[in-house]
């Protein structure tokens, strides 16, 4: 018996978010005794890519290389998927939760009869049942969720465990599957995303600006510091709203919401809305000329100062150690 770990692709590599995935699966398999942890793959990527999922945890990758799935239609990858599971008999799958990953759990739940836990952030409590701890409004809660079923659907939300980098390489098995002509039915026709070197739904840094910034000609800061740090930009609500940045970058709650390694936040104050979208990333630094900004109670670490002071130095002193 297996653990089977559904693994997204883009830009031809495995994305982060599924490599945590499959480190967490290999933890549980240490925890439950389940055997291996086997990734699966759907569409165009090279073997060598693929292989990368052995460092964090894999056994083996079984790939399903039609270019038909390279569109993400949602029912045909839940259908792939489900093949793949009944085949291997296995009782979990693992996943990271994403827009992609919540459509597919969400149909895997129906097919394999299991039980789906979404936002997951810590390996299952065994010692009375199957207990699974999961975030919950906007992570400012936590909810322990008893499990009942035999086949269960985890779905591991971003930064919830540290990415294993020590495995080795994964075999990787073609496989072909039949797939009806029905689950294409639905096409997807254009997809527009988001401009920019790093986008934020990916970054493992983002650093964000506030009207503390005082107009868009000053936003180079902003832009100056995320690339020293390698990052992706962002912005709050009402630098959006005014027109200084695009709404694409609206980091929040009816925004894009973030859970990057590191958040660093430049002239914001901290409203309940900006800090619901904030609040899954493992590290937050506030940078702050009030020392009562509400976002100092939330961050891991903070600077009291004017922006237009820290952050040349900042930079400076990032350059300097590099």
């Amino acid at each position: 018996m297996a653990i089977l770990v559904y693994i997204e692709h883009a830009d031809g590599a495995v994305k982060k978010t599924s490599l945590e995935a499959v480190s967490y699966a290999k933890a549980l398999t240490e925890k439950t005794g389940e055997g291996d942890v086997i990734a699966i793959a759907l569409g165009s990527i090279s073997a060598d890519a693929l292989a990368e999922a052995g460092t964090a945890g894999a056994s083996s990758v079984k790939h399903v290389a039609d270019e038909n799935l390279n569109a993400g239609v949602i029912q045909a990858h839940a259908d792939a998927v489900a093949q793949v599971a009944k085949s291997l008999d296995a009782k979990t799958l693992v996943l990271a939760k994403s827009s992609l990953g919540d459509a597919v759990a969400a149909r895997l739940a129906i097919k394999l009869d299991a039980a789906l836990v979404s936002n997951v952030t810590e390996l299952p409590d065994l010692s009375d049942g199957y207990r699974v701890k999961r975030s919950i409004y906007t992570g400012k809660a936590f909810a322990v969720t008893a499990v009942e079923k035999e086949n269960k659907i985890l779905a591991v939300k971003k930064n919830a465990i540290d990415l294993a980098t020590d495995g080795a390489p994964a075999t990787v098995e073609t496989v072909d599957l039949s797939l009806d002509d029905a689950l294409f039915a639905a096409k997807i026709t254009a997809t527009d995303k988001a401009e920019g070197d790093i986008l934020l739904p990916e970054a493992d840094i983002v650093v964000s600006g506030g009207r503390g910034l005082k107009g868009p000609e000053n936003w180079h800061m902003i832009e100056d510091l995320a690339k020293s740090l390698g990052a992706a930009t962002g912005c709050s609500k009402p630098v959006s709203d005014i027109g200084w940045r695009p709404h694409h970058e609206h980091v929040g709650q009816t925004g894009v919401k973030v859970a990057p390694t590191l958040y660093v936040a430049v002239g914001i104050s901290g409203a309940i809305q900006h800090l619901a979208g904030v609040n899954s990333s493992k590290y937050i630094v506030v940078i702050n000329k009030d020392p009562e900004a509400p976002f100092f109670k939330a961050a891991d670490y903070g600077i009291v100062g004017d922006a237009f002071d820290v952050l040349p130095k900042l930079k400076q002193a990032l350059e300097a150690a590099k």
